[in-house]
């Protein structure tokens, strides 16, 4: 496998004291028992786990501290930057629902670090996928508000929804064509029967005919609770092949795929995904579209 620079475009480190829905009573999610990452993951860690694989830089995407605390969340990681050269940049938590988002918006902006904003909008008939208290959040006018504050700040948004979001989503893309979306976890296909990959391959192509929206190839176990190459290479390869590489980037989202593989191992297959590809589709999907999004 020949060396490639990477950015890992989605990776959390945290401390278990700040993360309520880890140290809470254990609740069923989407990636099943979790208790082996019930415990702090700090930054050597996660520098550990990525020790020959030629991981360059990284970005650090919020982890849903209790409320009222995603400027100590973003503060926090910034003193690990400041303290470590790593993460390279942070996409931090705002509802932008909120009346006063515009305040923590400008304090989060203030922080170097800060590329962007994650507020998960996913939501499923089964609740056990769902985070968001109902699919159509990102249709009110409120939120709206927050998100064009967010956009005149220079802050991405990072999107995270399902399916039968996508044509809510392809919609506030084309109202918002100055704001800069990134898709999370590739569009997070959970239904692979034949019905579920079409829907899945129709959102993405509405989302793919917005220029403004780009995809992190990323969370891609969640629904196996394995890191599958016969899982991925699919997605990864439709993904690309419709959004072009120029609009597509690597993440690990460890450590959650930390519960079913470890890094060498999931980069292995994901570059074996890849290997196909032309050196310059992998070396956008690699590095450049993150190096460019997240200004890194």
């Amino acid at each position: 496998m020949k060396p490639i620079p990477t950015i890992d475009g989605h990776h959390h480190i945290w401390r278990l004291q700040d993360l309520s829905w880890l140290s809470g009573p254990q609740v069923p999610r989407i990636f099943g028992p979790y208790e082996p990452i019930c415990r702090d993951y700090k930054i050597d860690e996660y520098r550990a786990d990525i020790a020959e694989c030629n991981v360059v830089k990284s970005i650090y995407v919020q982890t849903n501290w209790p409320a009222g605390q995603s400027l100590d969340e973003a503060r926090w990681v910034q003193s690990v930057a400041d303290a470590t050269g790593w993460p390279h940049a942070n996409v931090a938590y705002a509802d932008l629902a909120d009346p006063d988002v515009g305040e923590l918006l400008k304090q989060l902006k203030i922080l170097p670090a800060t590329r962007g904003i994650r507020q998960q909008l996913h939501w499923h008939k089964n609740p056990q996928y769902s985070f968001a208290p109902r699919p159509d959040v990102m249709n009110d006018s409120d939120w709206q508000r927050g998100l064009r504050l967010a956009t005149d700040l220079g802050l991405l948004f990072e999107l995270q929804v399902f399916t039968d979001q996508m044509a809510d989503s392809a919609r506030l893309a084309r109202a918002f064509p100055n704001t800069t979306f990134v898709l999370e976890h590739a569009g997070m296909l959970e239904d692979t029967s034949p019905a579920g990959w079409q829907k899945w391959r129709e959102g993405m192509a509405a989302l793919a005919d917005c220029g403004n929206v780009n995809v992190k190839l990323s969370g891609l176990g969640t629904f196996d609770h394995a890191y599958r190459f016969e899982t991925v290479a699919p997605i990864i390869a439709e993904t690309v092949a419709m959004f072009g590489s120029d609009r597509c980037l690597f993440g690990s989202n460890f450590p959650i795929e930390k519960l079913w593989t470890d890094f060498r191992a999931l980069y292995a297959t994901f570059r074996k995904a890849i290997e196909q590809m032309t050196e310059v589709v992998q070396h956008d999907v690699l590095y450049n579209t993150a190096a460019r999004l997240y200004r890194i």
